[in-house]
C-alpha cells in the first residue's frame, strides 16, 4: 500500500486536527472530559483512519477505513456546530472549520469512488 503521508487528504485532515487541538485549549475547563475530548477524538480519527487504511494492504480494507474517516468527519462537523451554538467557537472559526471538513469529505469521497 502507499505511504499515508503522501496523500493530500491525510495532510489536510492532519492540519485540521492540529487546529482543533489549538482552539480547544480555550474551551471551558469543565468541558475537558466532554466536548474537548469528543472534538479532539473525532478530528484525530480522520487522519488516523486514513493512515491505518494505507497500512492494511488491500483496496477493500483501505476503502472501509476511508469510509470510517468520512464518518468521523461528519461527527466533527456536528460537534463544530454544537460548539458554535454553545459559544465555545466564534462563528468565523466555525465557518472555517466547516469549510475544511467539507473539503476533506469531498477528497475522501473521491478517493472512495476511485477504489470502487
Amino acid at each position: 500500500m502507499q505511504n499515508f503521508r503522501s496523500l493530500k487528504v491525510w495532510e489536510k485532515s492532519h492540519q485540521f486536527t492540529l487546529e482543533i487541538y489549538r482552539i480547544t485549549k480555550n474551551f471551558p475547563k469543565d468541558e475537558l472530559y466532554g466536548m474537548v475530548s469528543q472534538l479532539r477524538r473525532s478530528s484525530s480519527s480522520i487522519p488516523t483512519n486514513i493512515a491505518e487504511g494505507c497500512g492494511r494492504g488491500t483496496d477493500p480494507d483501505f476503502k472501509r477505513m476511508l469510509q470510517i474517516a468520512n464518518g468521523s468527519a461528519s461527527e466533527a462537523d456536528y460537534q463544530i456546530m454544537l460548539c458554535r451554538d454553545l459559544g465555545y467557537i466564534q462563528k468565523v472559526d466555525a465557518e472555517k472549520f466547516e469549510m475544511q471538513i467539507a473539503e476533506i469529505k469531498r477528497m475522501l469521497g473521491g478517493l472512495i469512488n476511485k477504489l470502487k
